[in-house]
This record gives C-alpha cells, structure tokens and sequence, in this order.
C-alpha cells in the first residue's frame, strides 16, 4: 500500500483520538485526571482495560512466539483467571473501603511511609520500563512499514508518538482515557479478526482445517508436561496467577481505572468480565500465531517472532488488511501506553509528593506541578524508547515478564505481608529488604545452571521474589503488642 495513504489514515485516527479526548476533558481537575470523578460506567472500564492488558506486544509478541512455545501461553491465561478472581473478590473491597485514590495508600497505613515508597518506586519502575519496552516494540514496527519509506528517523516517529499520548491524556487523565481505550480496544480486536480471516482466506483452508494442520506440527500444543522445565503447567499456572495479582490488583494503572467505577460491584463485575473477555482474545491471537505459521512455511518466508505478523500482512496481504492492521497495531499501542502515562503521573503526586496531605499547595499549583511531573514521564518515555532501539530484543514479551519478576515481586510480598499478618515493621529496614530481594533472585537466575542440574525457573521467579521479600519483612518485624484492657469504671 502507498505509505502516503497509510500516513495519512494514522493522522485521521489521531484526529478521531483528540476529537474524544477534547469531548471529555471538558471540566476536568484532579479528581478527574486521577479517578475519574468516580463516576465511570464499568462496562467502559472492562472493555477498555482488554486493550490496556495486552497491548501491542501481545498483538505482536504472541503470535510470533507460537513457533517455538506453541499455545504454551496459554497455562499462563489460565492462571490469570485465577488471580482476576483474587483481584476481585479480595482487593477491590479493601480499596473501595478505605476510598483509595492510590492503591499504595493502604501500605502506608499497614506497614508505614518507607513501604509506601518502595512499593510506589517499585511499581514506577516496572511500569515505566513495560510501557516504553511495548511503545517501542510499536513504534519500530510503524518505522519499519511505513516511515522508513518516507524518509522520517525514527528518533522523529518515537518523539511525535509520545507527544500524541501526552496531548490527549494532558487534561483528562483517567476520565479520558476511559474512552480512548474502548474506542481503540474494538480498532485491536476488529483488526486481530480481520487479520485471522484474511489468512484464512490466502490459505484458501477453514479454520478447522488449520487447527488440525497445526495439531499435526506441533503447533497447538498447550501443556507443558516436564516438571523441571520453565514451561510446565502448574508452574505456569502459579506464575500467572501471581502476574495477574501483582500486575492488575497491584498495579496503579490497572486499578485506578477500577476504583473509578461508581460502586464495588460494579468494578467486581468490570474485572470479572474482563477477565473472561481476555482470555477468548488470547486464545484468537495464539490461533492467529498459528495461521502466520503455516502461512509462512508455505510461502518460503524465514522470519520469526516478532517480526513474523508485519513481514506476513506487508509482504503477502491486500492492501486493505495492510491498513487495517497498521490501526489495529496503534490501537493496540495507545492503552497501555496513556494508562501507563496517567498513572505514573498519579503515584508519583499522591505517593511521593503526598498531594491529599500538602495544604501548603493550592488546588491550581497542584496542579501545575501534576502536569510538569505529567511532561517529565513523557520525556523519559522518550529516552528510553530510544534505549530499547539499541537493545532491539527479538522476543519483547519475554522481556517484560521477565522484568515484571523482578520489580512486581516486592510489590506482591508487601501486600502479602499486610494482608496475611498483623505483625509490625521496622519502618527503616523496608528498602533494603525490598532492594535485596530482586537482586538475590537475579542472581539466583543468572546461576541457574550452575546450581541446578536439570530444574529450571521460569516466570515463578516472580512468587520466589515476593517469598524473599515476605519472610525479610517477617525477620525485621514485631509482633503487635495487644491491645489496653478497658479500665474499670
């Protein structure tokens, strides 16, 4: 397809984008930018909290990694579900209690302020590097397909994609991206749809027919049966169940759009809906992985992983699924990353520069000073999205796991050791408990082979950080003293 074309269709979508994003914003202040007013429709939320999940690196990432893992990823999503009914049933009626507008609040008042910190570092940390490990990912690919072809550096494309996030998300925050999100989670699932039927159709095969082609090639398989392996089931199980627990129900930017539904139930219902929904999507781009697969065996083709997806729709498709698929791809981009934007934004005010206790600051120096933290994020996104073009993985979704064990396992001990245990923490020794803890397990993971003959650890690495973490808190706390006996009158 002519790249003029293709440009010119990413500047209408855009136009779509700020058009919703100045439709909402009207009003907004920072209860707006934070929670939403508390006032968003929970099918919204559901729908577009799809997109935030997967985003581009599962539109990209899964299906490329059917040719080595087959439907492996699978064992993960089933242990998602497990962990969303966690999420539902025991966080959510902690935080819509305590009336929340940063999740970490409660560490505060369970374990004390440097908790606070570190669990909000932490969640900073993880959240900054995913995002921009998935805006590059995007971002490369629309260069590669398009931009490079128009003469534009991909150091221009990465500033100009940032600078689109900050605009629309700048006065809105949460009560606008509620309605980008679901605007662009249907643009990613309208496009993974048309993609699987546009394959189809060049296989000139039904899709029963394909299943059973990748049955035959090994293709579909789904259980890992070897217990020393990274890919056995019920360490995979384990492993997603803590993903989903620590990512969603311990994440800012997946619950700050919960607690912006109007009731519990409906956030109850938002995340159990969500989760069903998630877990068909998943199932559709494994069987997409599949498709590309045998497209590419029968066409010659020699790429893999991530670039397999863009090499098959550019190279081999019409020129209409070439379209389709470079908005699906930005559709899939746009929620995670503007979620991840407002909710750094959000942690680092209520958190760290403690904005609900400074009566010092005025409503409008609030602010003023959450949108130059707002600006701040957008340019480390940018740094660090040219950071990942030198590194170039080919596989980003086993990066982001992969860092997800090391910066999501603190958060899980913290939260396991207030929920679990009424024992009381020596409030200075909490970062370096948190600190130790990752590094440990890195280095446990970097010595694998050597301490270990045939066993292997794989995303389970993210349950043994939060154990460490869990049993350092256990070690530098007290139990709580007892409580007075009334007096007798």
């Amino acid at each position: 397809m002519n790249p003029w074309m293709l440009f010119t269709c990413v500047l209408l979508y855009f136009a779509v984008l700020f058009a919703v994003a100045w439709r909402t914003s009207k009003g907004a202040d920072n209860q707006s930018f934070f929670v939403g007013n508390r006032n968003s429709a929970w099918p919204l939320v559901a729908f577009g909290m799809i997109g935030t999940s997967l985003s581009g690196v599962t539109f990209i990432s899964v299906p490329g990694a059917v040719g080595a893992s087959g439907f492996n990823y699978w064992q993960i999503m089933m242990g998602h579900l497990l962990g969303y009914a966690v999420v539902a049933w025991v966080l959510l009626p902690l935080y819509y209690r305590l009336g929340l507008v940063s999740i970490y609040g409660w560490i505060e008042g369970r374990l004390g302020t440097s908790a606070l910190r570190m669990a909000a570092g932490f969640f900073i940390l993880s959240r900054t590097l995913g995002a921009t490990a998935r805006l590059y990912l995007v971002v490369r690919i629309l260069q590669d397909v398009v931009l490079e072809r128009l003469g534009v550096s991909f150091g221009a494309t990465a500033t100009v994609m940032v600078l689109m996030i900050l605009l629309y998300t700048w006065r809105g925050g949460v009560k606008t991206i509620v309605w980008t999100d679901t605007l662009q989670t249907a643009g990613m699932l309208f496009g993974l749809g048309a993609c699987i039927v546009f394959i189809l159709q060049a296989l000139d095969i039904s899709g029963w027919q394909a299943l059973m082609q990748m049955q035959e090639q090994g293709l579909s398989r789904v259980w890992g049966t070897e217990p020393a392996a990274k890919e056995y089931w019920l360490k995979q199980l384990l492993a997603g169940a803590a993903i989903a627990i620590a990512m969603t129900g311990m994440d800012q930017e997946m619950m700050q759009k919960n607690i912006s539904v109007r009731t519990l139930r409906g956030s109850q219902l938002n995340m159990l809906c969500m989760a069903l929904a998630m877990s068909v999507v998943v199932l559709a781009f494994l069987f997409l992985g599949g498709l590309l697969m045998l497209f590419a065996q029968q066409a010659g083709m020699t790429e893999r992983g991530d670039r397999l997806f863009p090499a098959v729709v550019m190279g081999h498709l019409p020129a209409i699924v070439q379209l389709i698929f470079i908005l699906a791809l930005i559709s899939a981009l746009f929620p995670s990353a503007d979620g991840a934007l407002t909710a750094l934004t959000s942690s680092t005010c209520n958190d760290l520069l403690a904005f609900g206790k400074r009566h010092d600051w005025s409503a409008a120096e609030q602010e003023s000073i959450r949108k130059r933290v707002h600006l701040a994020y957008a340019a480390v996104f940018l740094l660090l999205v040219m950071g990942f073009r030198w590194l170039d993985d080919p596989s980003m979704i086993g990066l982001i796991l992969k860092v997800a064990s090391y910066t999501y396992g603190p958060l899980l001990g913290l939260f396991a050791f207030g929920w679990w245990t009424t024992r009381r923490v020596s409030d200075p020794w909490v970062p370096l408990v948190t600190v130790l803890a990752p590094v440990a397990c890195g280095v446990l993971d970097a010595l694998q082979p050597m301490v270990f003959e045939t066993w292997r650890i794989g995303l389970e690495l993210l349950l043994l950080n939060g154990a460490v973490v869990f049993a350092g808190l256990w070690l530098i706390s007290r139990p709580t003293p007892p409580a007075p006996a009334p007096q007798a009158p």
